[in-house]
């Protein structure tokens, strides 16, 4: 399962979750920290990534639009690396339910 960390996450997650999701990647990795929310989304889409954000745009976007991409929204505010590893790595059921099942688009995670 391929999840794409937007600007606003750090570029560590992408290694301190590599034991759980592997193929994981960030929007620097990718010359994407400077472009617009559709363009990220495109390139998720395109690229068959999910979306990782505190962004509430993007979970919006996906109200609109469904998916792909999927939308995984952290709702924990501007919060230290390792609360943010915390919090995925404790949705990691969610988020793998969010990824297996085509109905869904958008988890929040708190």
């Amino acid at each position: 399962m391929q999840l794409l960390l937007d600007q606003n996450l750090s570029r560590k997650l992408v290694s301190r979750l590599s034991d759980i999701f592997p193929e994981s990647s960030h929007v620097q990795f990718h010359d994407l920290a400077e472009k617009t929310d559709t363009e990220i989304w495109e390139f998720a889409k395109k690229n068959d990534y999910s979306i990782v954000t505190q962004d509430a745009d993007f979970a919006e976007r996906s109200r609109l639009y469904g998916s792909p991409p999927k939308v995984i929204w952290l709702r924990c505010g501007n919060a230290p690396t390792r609360q943010v590893e915390n919090l995925i790595r404790n949705g990691e059921e969610a988020i793998l339910e969010l990824l297996n099942n085509p109905i869904l688009d958008c988890l929040e995670l708190h």
